[in-house]
């Protein structure tokens, strides 16, 4: 798979099979499309791209937002996008000039004079343009005009249930893992650096490594305990994983915070970047009394955990 940041300076594509949006998350829904732009770049003898924005536009149109929370970084998003088989993505860089531009602008400019577009594959939903105004009408009346075809993607479902973006949010911030797996298809996952913590774990005999997520649009489930799976450097661990402001040691800045302890591990993590699996909420965050309630607790979690993974 190939990653372009500069359109202007895209080299001149086969055939391009072209689908587009955000695809945070790279859930089933963004699967399906991807298999058929896969599919049909195949029959025509031609190239699957994926137009996608960076950063994502409600952070450029609603800068002081401080609820947006995105499934996956860009980097997580290129690495999901490249284990389903696109060969091309394009990072259009996101500017309010460029959300200014009228729908017909946005085809001809970008979709025909950059990319040249063979077949654009699009969700029943997609709108683009100025105030939203192009949708797949628009883009069916425009096809004959610049020669391409146009194919729609019907509403993917589970149960009768609208698979988005935005439902998976809200099962991960509910803490419901299991539900935001299965919409997304695969599990959600969080990375981030190993860096110095307060080191409490290591005096009640539970060390802890401490994850930075330095996206700070990179949505966290809601605070509490949960089993994890770890990956790093090409090894895999079963673990314990906490995140919340940590009542019982007070927390002086009220920031969430990442730590999790790993099963049957030994060594140093320091400055090592691990990937993080949640997959079961234990419980809810709590204070407790002492460190040594605490220590209780977490002896009593690990077995919890133990039974669900």
């Amino acid at each position: 798979m190939k990653i372009h940041d500069d359109i202007t300076l895209l080299p001149r594509l086969n055939r391009p099979v072209v689908t587009v949006g955000t695809f945070d998350g790279v859930h089933i829904g963004h699967q399906k499309i991807l298999k058929r732009i896969n599919q049909l770049a195949n029959e025509v003898n031609g190239e699957s791209v994926l137009l996608t924005f960076n950063p994502h536009p409600r952070i450029v149109l609603f800068p002081d937002d401080e609820n947006i929370k995105l499934i996956t970084t860009t980097e997580e998003k290129n690495h999901m996008l490249h284990q389903f088989g696109l060969q091309h993505v394009i990072h259009l860089p996101f500017e309010k000039s460029f959300s200014r531009l009228s729908a017909q602008e946005y085809v001809r400019d970008f979709l025909v004079n950059h990319i040249g577009v063979h077949t654009i594959v699009i969700g029943y939903d997609h709108r683009f343009g100025r105030n939203r105004q192009g949708d797949l009408s628009l883009l069916k009346e425009l096809s004959p005009v610049y020669g391409f075809q146009v194919e729609e993607i019907a509403a993917q479902t589970i149960d009768d249930i609208n698979v988005s973006s935005t439902k998976i949010r809200q099962a991960i911030q509910a803490g419901d893992l299991e539900q935001a797996n299965e919409f997304l298809g695969h599990p959600f996952m969080l990375n981030g650096e190993v860096v110095l913590g307060e080191q409490i774990g290591r005096t009640i005999g539970f060390p802890t490594a401490n994850i930075a997520i330095r996206d700070s649009y990179k949505i966290l489930p809601k605070n509490g305990v949960y089993s994890v799976t770890v990956t790093c450097e090409g090894l895999s661990y079963s673990g314990i994983m906490n995140i919340g402001i940590k009542p019982t040691v007070h927390n002086t800045n009220n920031r969430p915070s990442v730590e999790v302890h790993l099963f049957d591990f030994s060594g140093d993590l320091y400055g090592k970047t691990l990937t993080l699996y949640p997959q079961h909420f234990i419980r809810e965050e709590q204070k407790f009394e002492s460190l040594h309630a605490l220590k209780a607790q977490i002896h009593h979690d690990i077995l919890n955990v133990q039974k669900v993974v």
